[in-house]
């Protein structure tokens, strides 16, 4: 079978930033795939046109520019918050506040965004909101290790279901 539209499709691969000499990001393996539903959106659009046409036991080797990933860095997305924005119980979480952690936290509209801590001032903490990939070029290499038709449901809810996929 074919990887196309509305095909449920397992993938062994190494995610490598900036290219083939980058560093590894992430792994699948056969034993845990990554498993998506091709053109439900899910995916990187250039993730899936290098992908399209492929069976099962072909390899891929591609590159997806930055600008067609997550991305360039936005400067504006890196910002200086009050420290007091993380008191709890009127003191500051510190064990929060430690340079790479992420932290959930939300914007003026109640929207859900995370943001990596950069920067710990006495006054401010400098926050990071860019996708962690932005501005980075993504280097795949991988293959096919299943390709299967989507059940109607799948095709409803627009994700895969069971082994590898979304469970309700």
């Amino acid at each position: 079978m074919t990887i196309g539209l509305n095909k449920v499709v397992s993938l062994m691969y190494e995610l490598r930033e900036n290219g083939k000499e980058g560093n590894v990001v992430e792994t699948t393996d056969t034993a845990n795939p990554f498993v998506f539903l091709f053109g439900a959106g899910n995916v990187l659009p250039d993730f899936e046109t290098n992908l399209n046409g492929k069976t099962i036991g072909d390899t891929f080797q591609f590159l997806i520019e930055s600008e067609n990933a997550y991305g360039p860095l936005n400067a504006e997305a890196i910002v200086n918050i009050p420290k007091n924005v993380f008191y709890v119980d009127g003191t500051v979480a510190e064990d929060l506040l430690v340079v790479g952690n992420f932290i959930n936290m939300e914007d003026g509209k109640g929207n859900p965004m995370q943001g990596k801590v950069v920067e710990v001032g006495d006054h401010f903490v400098k926050m990071d909101f860019n996708h962690p990939m932005a501005g980075q070029n993504l280097f795949f290499t991988g293959s096919v290790v299943g390709v299967r038709e989507a059940t109607q449901d799948e095709l409803s809810h627009r994700h895969v279901h069971g082994v590898g996929g979304h469970h309700h």
